[in-house]
């Protein structure tokens, strides 16, 4: 059973920087392609940014381009750089993984494993 859980979460101020880890277990995770998802209160869930089975493919949303990085960091770990951090980014963030090594898919049906998410909430 694959299990996700995302760590990092925080009270930040506009400007702030963060790391969000997602850990993952039950699987072989250099064939999953992870990605973020976040979720305001009263809005769908969106997608924030995935990164590929073998770590050479990344995608975006255009508001984390140059913002966010995200990362394979460690043995089945990936992480979430955030920088420049605004109220907009108030959220809960969800770690998300699928079976795969090549593509990084943006919609969230495409993605079979979730975590619990963490909440990260940034004040003006």
């Amino acid at each position: 059973q694959v299990q996700l859980v995302e760590s990092g979460g925080g009270l930040l101020q506009t400007g702030d920087s963060l790391r969000l880890s997602c850990a993952a277990s039950g699987g072989t995770f250099n064939s999953y392609t992870m990605a973020w998802f976040r979720q305001a209160p009263g809005k769908a869930r969106e997608f924030v940014a995935a990164i590929s089975g073998s770590g050479r493919r990344t995608a975006y949303t255009d508001s984390a381009k140059g913002r966010f990085t995200l990362s394979n960091t460690a043995k089945n770990t990936v992480s979430l750089q955030m920088g420049s951090l605004k109220p907009e980014d108030t959220a809960v963030y969800y770690c998300a993984a699928r079976e795969g090594t090549f593509l990084v898919p943006s919609t969230a049906r495409e993605y079979i494993y979730w975590g619990q998410g963490t909440q990260v909430t940034v004040s003006s």
